[in-house]
């Protein structure tokens, strides 16, 4: 994980150093059209010297005033000591501490994700085990039909057309189309702000949701489906227990495995998922929007330190689920054997 991660951030801090249009271009840009409206001045004087434009000495104090004054090396030593602190410093563009820019976005990627969590396992868990049973039949061909439908649209896609058709684009003006909550949402009463709530998350969830259907229902389908067929499940049947027993008893502990190990990875990975577009779409002010943000406007500090906070994440998710193996299925360890 360790060599990872640092692969991870060297990477992206080299391809930092060789994109166009850097924090102090894109600052000396801003001073130059500033100056040549007369209006940015320093110390009295202007700092914009006409057709020639800032002069050196003041270029090496906008470097300075962002570390890159330095070598790289020492740049990338410097902040990733930093970071393994967890001190991320503060936004170029917002000027605001990294963390608590984060932490301002996460209710938006919180929501986003943790609904979209809960509704895909509650729904594609059973859906799935129900067309495993019934594998072949009408309902299996149908459902598999309308998921598979699902999964090859695109996400934005449907909740454009979610918006044309319930957001008052065409047709209906049944749900909201902008925030988490409305703008009265403080005025409201306990009940009323949780219903408020729900009501603005109908269309990004299921915009968000719909295409992760299809995989996570195939997927159980599939593992049931082996499972179902296999010698133990003949020999159950044949001495008389029922086919709930044998389903539930027998085949469930063991055709959850590749299901349930992914669930705690799922689970905290869900609490910071982002997504630009549904973010965009539904004027949503979330983690997606933040990061498609700070590239445009290389904003380095947010960019490179979420990198690292999620790296982290996805990380720990995937030693949890790696460890999930081993706590659900007592026949798989790490351990070599001779």
């Amino acid at each position: 994980m360790i060599p990872t991660l640092f692969g991870v951030m060297f990477i992206t801090f080299v391809i930092t150093q060789f994109v166009p249009g850097g924090p102090v271009e894109k600052l000396i840009a801003t001073i130059e059209g500033q100056g040549a409206g007369g209006e940015a001045v320093s110390g009295g004087s202007s700092i914009y010297q006409g057709k020639q434009g800032l002069d050196e000495e003041r270029v090496a104090q906008l470097k300075e005033m962002y570390g890159f004054n330095k070598p790289p090396l020492e740049q990338f030593l410097s902040m990733m000591g930093s970071y393994l602190v967890f001190d991320f410093g503060d936004s170029y563009y917002h000027h605001r501490k990294v963390v608590d820019l984060v932490i301002s976005k996460l209710p938006v990627s919180m929501s986003l994700g943790l609904w979209s969590f809960l509704i895909v396992y509650s729904v594609c868990i059973p859906l799935g085990i129900r067309k495993a049973i019934y594998d072949g039949s009408r309902f299996d061909i149908f459902t598999s039909t309308v998921i598979l439908i699902g999964y090859a649209i695109p996400g934005f896609v449907l909740g454009i057309v979610l918006i044309v058709l319930f957001g008052g684009g065409s047709f209906w003006s049944i749900f909201p189309l902008r925030g988490l909550v409305s703008d009265n949402w403080s005025q409201l009463g306990v009940l009323d702000k949780v219903l408020d709530y729900l009501w603005h998350m109908v269309l990004p969830i299921t915009a968000s949701i719909v295409s992760s259907l299809a995989v996570m229902t195939l997927l159980t389908k599939n593992s049931f489906l082996e499972e179902i067929r296999k010698q133990y499940v003949m020999t159950a049947r044949a001495k008389g227990l029922s086919d709930n027993q044998v389903l539930y008893k027998h085949v469930f502990r063991n055709a959850i495995i590749p299901i349930i190990t992914g669930f705690p990875g799922s689970f905290i990975t869900a609490f910071f998922t982002g997504s630009l577009l549904i973010e965009t779409i539904f004027s949503l002010d979330g983690m997606g929007l933040l990061a498609y943000e700070s590239v445009l406007n290389r904003d380095y500090p947010v960019v490179l330190g979420t990198l690292y906070f999620f790296t982290i994440i996805g990380l720990l998710s995937r030693l949890l689920s790696d460890l999930s193996y081993v706590w659900v299925d007592p026949k798989i360890t790490f351990e070599s054997k001779s």
